[in-house]
């Protein structure tokens, strides 16, 4: 797999660098480290969240390890960070003006570096409260066809970690009151280390917070810590497949918010959004200390207005703002206009 380039990091010492299958060089994983997306390793989405077959060969959203006791050891958790404290500031401030926190998602270097800059800054000034931004990886496995041409797009295109993270300090410095919550993958982030150089540059950049879509609680000890000496919240996925004990350890281990999939399924624009979504929502919000956010399928006001009432904190739109781009991905006035509607349903 082509996974982007990493961040460089002198006094990396986790071993040579190994081809992946396409040839790009990654780290090779050390024993019992994480071998995250592509390497066989973790096939679960956060929490064992999204549905699909991970690369390790078991379906993504079926549990995964055993849920544990329902607490959190010490140290563990990354909701005291000071970017978690930014997230809960602004779903604080949507639920004030009587809504649910809407949370659009560009994906960075698409169709290219200032594109996607401009799309951020539109998604930002046309309602967003906080910006999720897809850093571009070619094994995204919790991903359907339109994030996955848009990703493919951005890295023939040039599109490179170091690029994201240029994107992330150019839009922070733009909307400084925005929080940001990059998406990526373990194997971006980790490399078979603890993924301190990337979460660093990540920080330094302006984020507050991080979700790997294919780590679970159960192998993130080590990148929380990380996480809490730079000061980001790392974000959880539970799913509709997420048993009751285990969502409410993941809950409890997630920093900012909790990422609640609506569906089995991977990311994309739906017609409808399953009828259990309300009960999804409704448990995981007794279960979660921190505000639920539910994304994947939703792509229209109507579903906003649907999961608003349901008591959800916060509405993921994700492909559904990328395919406004249109064709080219150059259609940003679109995804403006598409922000605002969605904006304007999440009100209660």
């Amino acid at each position: 797999m082509t996974a982007q380039t990493r961040a460089p990091n002198p006094a990396d010492s986790h071993g040579a660098a190994a081809p992946t299958p396409t040839g790009t060089a990654a780290p090779t994983p050390r024993a019992g480290g994480n071998a995250g997306a592509g390497a066989g390793g973790n096939a679960g989405a956060g929490a064992g969240g999204n549905a699909g077959a991970g690369p390790g060969g078991n379906p993504i959203g079926t549990g995964g390890n055993p849920a544990g006791t329902g607490r959190n050891p010490t140290g563990t958790g990354t909701n005291d960070t000071a970017g978690a404290k930014r997230i809960a500031a602004a779903f604080q401030r949507a639920a004030g003006q009587g809504r649910a926190a809407l949370i659009p998602y560009v994906v960075a270097g698409y169709p290219d570096h200032a594109t996607s800059l401009a799309a951020a800054l539109a998604a930002a000034d046309a309602g967003a409260d906080l910006l999720e931004i897809g850093l571009p990886y070619s094994d995204p496995l919790a991903d359907g066809a339109t994030l996955q041409r848009a990703t493919t797009a951005a890295l023939r295109a040039g599109a490179t970690l170091d690029g994201s993270v240029s994107l992330l300090r150019e839009i922070a410095a733009a909307r400084p009151d925005l929080p940001l919550v990059p998406m990526c993958y373990a194997n971006q982030i980790l490399g078979g280390g603890d993924g301190r150089a990337v979460a660093t540059c990540l920080a330094e950049a302006g984020a507050s917070g991080v979700i790997v879509a294919d780590l679970t609680p159960d192998e993130g000890l080590r990148f929380e810590a990380v996480a809490r000496d730079v000061g980001l919240a790392v974000v959880y996925l539970i799913a509709p497949t997420t048993t009751a004990a285990r969502r409410a350890v993941v809950a409890r281990r997630s920093g900012g918010f909790l990422y609640c999939v609506s569906l089995v399924g991977v990311t994309g624009a739906r017609a409808s959004l399953p009828p259990s979504v309300r009960g999804l929502v409704t448990s995981a919000r007794a279960d979660s200390p921190v505000p639920v956010a539910v994304g994947f399928g939703v792509s229209r006001p109507a579903h906003v207005r649907l999961l608003v009432g349901t008591g959800a904190d916060g509405v993921i739109v994700a492909s559904a703002l990328v395919d406004a781009l249109g064709s080219d991905g150059r259609d940003v006035q679109s995804l403006a206009r598409l922000v605002t509607e969605l904006s304007a349903a999440t009100r209660r």
